[in-house]
């Protein structure tokens, strides 16, 4: 709903979207009367930061690393439940992945969000999720919920102590969800480029680095910023995400 409003938005600069994953590629498997395309009716900002995303478990799902998670679920994927967020949500499409890779399909639980999601993770009513390391960095200090891999190339310092999906075992699990800025089609370029100028400078700002870097975020370095990275990147990640969606089939 958000992206169409920006879409149809007066192109002056005053009204921007922070979009995503979910609104700008998955989307378009999902919904075949989608009301815009993200890669044509948007002129792109920049991207603000990536999210890496972490197979995660209830605390006392019995698999002790990912090797034996990978055993658990294919020996009783008919009685295990996946939470996510709702269709089209980072935890859904993600997870979409980590099952195709497995060949499983467990019983899919929908929330209306992340929060309830993982709420019902920690209380141990579900077994396991695939979520953005933004939402869960303090819950898998504190031992409330299992971390068996995060979906990059490299460990993530917010939590250090969690293997890569190749580390663990599960190299094809490569899952980093985005969030970056978006301007209605026909902004002037003038107006975009001091929307990206004012971008640049935030990404520099030492607060604001801090803090994301706290939270887990990947930051774009110089050449990962901008108008035209973040178009390759909307384009790439339609083309990315797009046959996992239409594979999966049916959707609940």
């Amino acid at each position: 709903t958000a992206s169409t409003r920006a879409a149809r938005a007066a192109p002056d600069g005053y009204t921007i979207e922070m979009g995503h994953m979910g609104t700008h590629a998955a989307s378009v498997a999902l919904y075949p009367n989608l009301a815009y395309k993200p890669d044509v009716d948007f002129a792109p900002i920049g991207l603000v930061a990536g999210t890496p995303v972490l197979i995660l478990a209830k605390k006392d799902f019995p698999p002790k690393d990912l090797k034996e998670f990978v055993a658990y679920v294919k020996a009783n994927e008919a009685k295990l439940n996946m939470a996510h967020a709702g269709v089209g949500s980072v935890s859904f499409t993600t997870c979409l992945l980590l099952n195709s890779i497995l060949g499983i399909k467990p019983t899919s639980i929908p929330f209306n969000g992340t929060g309830p999601a993982l709420t019902a993770l920690i209380s141990g009513q579900v077994d396991y999720m695939c979520d953005q390391i933004v939402n869960i960095v303090q819950q898998v200090q504190a031992g409330q919920i299992k971390a068996y891999a995060i979906g990059t190339a490299e460990r993530n310092p917010a939590l250090p102590n969690v293997p890569t999906s190749k580390e663990a075992g599960l190299p094809e699990f490569q899952a980093q969800a985005w969030n970056a800025l978006f301007a209605p089609k026909g902004t002037p370029q003038p107006i975009l480029d001091k929307l990206s100028d004012a971008l640049d400078k935030a990404l520099d700002d030492e607060g604001t680095r801090k803090r994301l870097l706290e939270l887990g975020s990947v930051l774009p370095d110089k050449s990962g910023r901008g108008q035209q990275a973040l178009a390759a990147l909307v384009k790439s990640e339609i083309d990315r995400w797009t046959p996992v969606i239409k594979a999966a089939g049916p959707l609940n």
